[in-house]
C-alpha cells in the first residue's frame, strides 16, 4: 500500500537532466516496486495505490498488470496528474532524485473508507509505506488498515499470522511536519520494520545501527531490519536472534530500485521461513542485481539470477 508513479530515467549515465535527450519511462514508486520484485520471486501480489485518470495512469496500471500484480485495488483521481520522478544516474553512489508530485498526489488520496478491509486482514504479508503516513486521507487509510491487521492478529492468537511490514521510505520533501509522531503510531502496530540508517535514525533518533535496531524493536516490530549500504545488512529479532551479513560486490549502475528489491526479497524469505541469515543474503543479492541496472521495475530479479549471485558468492 503506497506510492506509484511514472518514473522517466536518462538512457545515459553521468549526464545531468539539463543536459540529458533521451529517456526510459518506467513503473515506479516504492510500493509499487516492492509488489513487482516479490511477483517476479513467484509471490502472488496486489498494490493499494491511485493514479491519476490520465494516459499515464493508464500507462501504470498496464504495467503492473503485465508484471503479474493484481491492480483492482488501484483507483483513478481525477482531480490529481500521475506522479513523475526524474533522477540523475552519477555511479557509484550519486542518484539525485526529482519528485513531480503537486498540487498532490493521487496516491495519498486513498481513503479509509474505500479499503477492501477483508483483504488486508487475509493478506500473508502487508507492506506499508512511510510516505503514505505523510498526509491525509492516506494517513487515516494506513492507520485503518495497520489497526484492520492488529485486530486479525489478536484473534489469531496462537496460530500463525501474517507479517505487517513497515517500510520506513523516509523522503523529507514529501513531508510538510514531523514524521516522528506518525512513526511511533505505526511502529507500535508493526511486526517488521526495515529502513537504512538514516531513516532508522528519522524514526528512533539513533544513529548506530544496533542501537536503532533495539530502539525500533522497543517500539513494537519483532523484527527490526537497518540496511547499512556498503556494510550489508544488519536484522536483529526479539527473540535474541540477530544476523548481519555483507553486501554483494557489484559494478553499480543505478542504485535507486535496490531497497525496493531488497524489500520484495525479504518478503519472499520471510514467508518461505528461512533461517535469518538466508533471508538476508537473499535480499542482498536481489538489491545488488537491481543496483547493477539501469531500471527499478524491470530490473526485478526472478529466483534463478538471484541464486546465480549467490552461487558465484560461495
Amino acid at each position: 500500500m503506497g506510492r506509484i508513479g511514472v518514473d522517466l530515467y536518462p538512457l545515459r549515465t553521468g549526464v545531468p537532466l539539463a543536459e540529458a535527450d533521451t529517456f526510459g519511462k518506467f513503473l515506479g514508486g516504492s510500493a509499487a516496486n516492492v509488489a513487482v520484485a516479490a511477483a517476479r520471486l513467484g509471490r502472488r501480489t496486489a498494490v493499494i495505490t491511485r493514479t491519476g485518470a490520465d494516459p499515464f495512469g493508464a500507462y501504470l496500471r498496464s504495467e503492473l498488470r503485465g508484471f503479474g500484480v493484481d491492480d483492482r485495488w488501484v483507483a483513478e483521481v481525477a482531480a490529481y496528474p500521475t506522479p513523475l520522478a526524474f533522477c540523475e544516474i552519477f555511479p557509484p553512489d550519486r542518484f539525485p532524485l526529482y519528485f513531480y508530485r503537486l498540487p498532490k498526489a493521487p496516491d495519498l488520496e486513498i481513503r479509509a473508507g474505500d479499503l477492501d478491509l477483508d483483504a488486508v486482514r487475509a493478506a500473508r504479508v502487508f507492506w506499508m509505506t512511510g510516505t503514505g503516513l505523510s498526509a491525509e486521507p492516506s494517513r487515516e487509510a494506513t492507520f485503518a488498515a495497520l489497526s484492520a491487521r492488529a485486530e486479525a492478529a489478536d484473534r489469531a492468537a496462537g496460530r500463525a499470522g501474517g507479517l505487517t511490514v513497515f517500510d520506513l521510505d523516509w523522503r523529507p520533501m514529501l513531508w510538510d511536519e514531523k514524521p516522528q509522531p506518525y512513526y511511533e503510531r505505526a511502529l507500535a502496530l508493526a511486526g517488521v520494520a526495515v529502513g537504512n540508517a538514516e531513516e532508522c535514525e528519522i524514526a528512533t533518533g539513533c544513529r548506530d545501527p544496533r542501537e536503532a535496531a533495539r530502539a525500533l524493536l522497543a517500539a513494537g516490530p519483532a523484527l527490526a531490519v537497518v540496511k547499512l549500504g556498503p556494510e550489508g545488512v544488519l536484522a536483529v529479532h526479539r527473540d535474541g536472534t540477530q544476523a548481519q551479513v555483507p553486501p554483494v560486490p557489484v559494478e553499480v549502475v543505478n542504485g535507486l530500485g535496490a531497497g525496493d528489491a531488497f524489500g520484495g526479497a525479504l518478503c519472499h524469505g520471510l514467508l518461505a521461513g528461512w533461517e535469518l541469515p538466508r533471508v538476508l543474503r537473499y535480499a542482498n543479492a536481489a538489491g545488488a542485481i537491481v543496483a547493477s541496472r539501469l531500471a527499478c521495475s524491470t530490473a526485478m530479479p526472478r529466483p534463478d539470477e538471484v541464486e546465480e549471485v549467490l552461487a558465484s558468492c560461495r
